[in-house]
C-alpha cells in the first residue's frame, strides 16, 4: 500500500500546511483526547495527512456519544459520504456499465431518444446505426461482440460525445442540479429489475476487488480502470462514526441499485443510501423516469443528487425539509456534522457540514478552491489514499472559472458574503 509511506513522505511539511487551514485561535487540547480514551477511536495504524485524524476525532468526540451520552435517536448527528473516489477508489458505476456491456445486459430501447430528453438527433441516429435493429425492442444488445455499439454507448457515458467528437446532448438544463450523461447511466438499465442491476454490480465488484491496483480493461476500444478498493481510512471512519452514534448516509450521483451493491461493504444499508432512483413500472422494471426532489416533479433527469441536488436529497430524506426549501442551506441543527467528497459534484453537500468538511484531492476546481479558502474553518484536505495525484502545477482558477453556473458557463468561486476567492496553489497532494 502506498498510503503507509505517504504520511512519512509528507513529513513535517504537512503539519505546516494544515496549520494554515485552521482559523487563528483554534486549539486541540491534548487533555481532551486523553480524557476520552474510552471513546470510539480512529485507527492509529492507518495513515492520514497531517493532523486530519486528530481533527476528525475531535469532531466525533464532541458530537457523538462521548460528548452527548444521552442523545436520542431523533437527534443523532449526521455524516454523509459521496461514494466514487471517496469511499472507494475508482468509479463503481463505470465498472458496472463495463461489466454489463461485456455480458450483453443492455436492452434495446424502442428509440434511443426515449432514454434522455437531451440526446441529440445525431446521437439517436448514431446509436441506432451502431447498435442495430436486428434484436427486438427490450432484448439484449450484443455489445460483447458489437464494438461499434459499445464504443458509442461508453463514449456518451464518459465524455458526453459521440465517437466522432460531436456532442451527444443539447438543450437546457440546470448544471448545478443535473448532468445528462450522469442521468443517462441508470436509464441504460431500463427494462431490468433493481435486483438484476444490483446482481450485475456485485459481479463487477467481485472482479474489481480481485484485480490488482492499477489494472485496466478494454471496453470496446476504450481503456478503463479494472480495479476498485474500499479506502481503508474511510471504512474505518464510517465504523467509528456508527459506533459513536452517528447516522451515516451515502449521498451519490450514481445509480441506486449499483450503489446498493457496494454500500454494505462499509456497513451502510439501503435505507441510508441516496442515489439516482428510477421509478419502476407495474412489473417492477426500471423506467426512464427518475425521482424528483425539492418540489421538482419526477422527470427523465432534470434533478438528481448532483451538486445542489445532494443537499436537496439530504434535506428531504434525512432532515425532513421538503419543497423548494430543500434546495437551501438549513440552520446548523438541520445539517450534517461531517461530510466527505472528492469532486465538484460534492461541494455543496460537503460544504454544509458544520464540524468537518473532508475532501480527497482529485484536483477539482470548485471544491478545492473552497477547501483551500477554508472560510468557516471546517475544511480538511487529504490526498487520495490510493494512488494519490501529484501536485497540480497551475493554480486553481478560483477567481475566474472555478465555478459552474446553472447555465453551464464558468465563473468565479464566491464566498457566502459574495467576495471572490483568489486563485489557490495546490499544497496538499501525493508528492511530485
Amino acid at each position: 500500500m502506498r498510503t503507509a509511506s505517504l504520511g512519512a513522505a509528507l513529513g513535517l511539511a504537512s503539519v505546516a500546511v494544515l496549520t494554515s487551514l485552521v482559523p487563528a485561535g483554534t486549539t486541540y487540547a491534548a487533555e481532551t483526547t486523553a480524557g476520552r480514551a474510552h471513546c470510539p477511536r480512529l485507527s492509529s495504524s492507518l495513515a492520514w495527512y497531517g493532523d486530519n485524524r486528530e481533527r476528525l476525532q475531535r469532531v466525533i468526540d464532541e458530537h457523538g456519544t462521548c460528548g452527548n451520552p444521552h442523545m436520542s435517536h431523533g437527534k443523532r448527528p449526521v455524516a454523509a459520504f459521496d461514494w466514487d473516489n471517496t469511499v472507494t477508489k475508482n468509479d463503481i458505476t463505470d465498472l458496472a456499465i463495463a461489466w454489463a456491456l461485456k455480458h450483453d445486459k443492455i436492452l434495446r430501447p424502442a428509440r434511443w431518444s426515449d432514454t434522455s430528453p437531451w440526446l441529440t438527433e445525431e446521437a439517436d441516429r448514431t446509436l441506432t446505426k451502431a447498435c442495430g435493429t436486428d434484436v427486438p425492442v427490450g432484448a439484449p444488445l450484443p455489445t460483447s461482440t458489437n464494438t461499434a455499439c459499445t464504443d458509442e454507448i461508453f463514449s456518451v457515458r464518459s465524455e458526453a460525445t459521440l465517437m466522432n467528437g460531436h456532442k451527444a446532448f443539447a438543450g437546457e438544463w440546470n448544471s448545478r442540479r443535473t448532468l445528462p450523461q450522469y442521468a443517462w447511466v441508470p436509464q441504460l438499465f431500463a427494462g431490468h429489475t433493481e435486483a438484476e442491476v444490483t446482481s450485475y454490480a456485485r459481479k463487477s465488484r467481485a472482479e474489481a476487488l480481485a484485480a490488482p491496483v492499477g489494472a485496466t480493461q478494454r471496453v470496446g476500444s476504450h481503456t478503463l480502470h479494472a480495479y476498485a478498493r474500499y479506502n481503508p481510512q474511510i471504512k474505518d471512519l464510517i465504523r467509528v462514526l456508527k459506533k459513536a452514534g452517528f447516522e451515516v448516509w451515502v449521498d451519490s450521483a450514481g445509480s441506486t441499485p449499483v450503489t446498493n451493491a457496494w454500500a454494505g461493504g462499509v456497513g451502510v444499508d439501503r435505507q441510508h443510501t441516496l442515489a439516482i432512483r428510477n421509478l419502476l413500472d407495474r412489473r417492477g422494471r426500471i423506467t426512464y423516469t427518475q425521482e424528483g426532489c425539492g418540489g421538482e416533479p419526477d422527470s427523465k433527469g432534470t434533478v438528481m443528487p448532483y451538486i445542489e441536488g445532494k443537499r436537496c436529497w439530504l434535506n428531504e430524506k434525512v432532515f425532513g425539509v421538503t419543497g423548494p426549501a430543500a434546495w437551501k442551506q438549513q440552520p446548523p441543527e438541520k445539517r450534517l456534522v461531517i461530510g466527505a467528497g472528492d469532486a465538484d459534484t460534492d461541494v455543496t453537500m460537503v460544504g454544509d457540514a458544520t464540524g468537518a468538511s473532508l475532501v480527497l484531492n482529485r484536483n477539482k476546481n470548485e471544491i478545492m478552491c473552497r477547501a483551500y479558502d477554508n472560510a468557516d474553518g471546517t475544511w480538511l484536505i487529504n490526498p487520495m489514499f490510493i494512488e494519490p495525484l501529484p501536485r497540480k502545477e497551475a493554480a486553481y482558477p478560483c477567481s475566474t472559472t472555478g465555478y459552474t453556473n446553472p447555465d453551464g458557463t464558468p465563473g468565479p468561486v464566491r464566498r457566502q458574503d459574495g467576495s471572490v476567492i483568489p486563485d489557490k496553489e495546490d499544497a496538499v497532494h501525493g508528492g511530485r
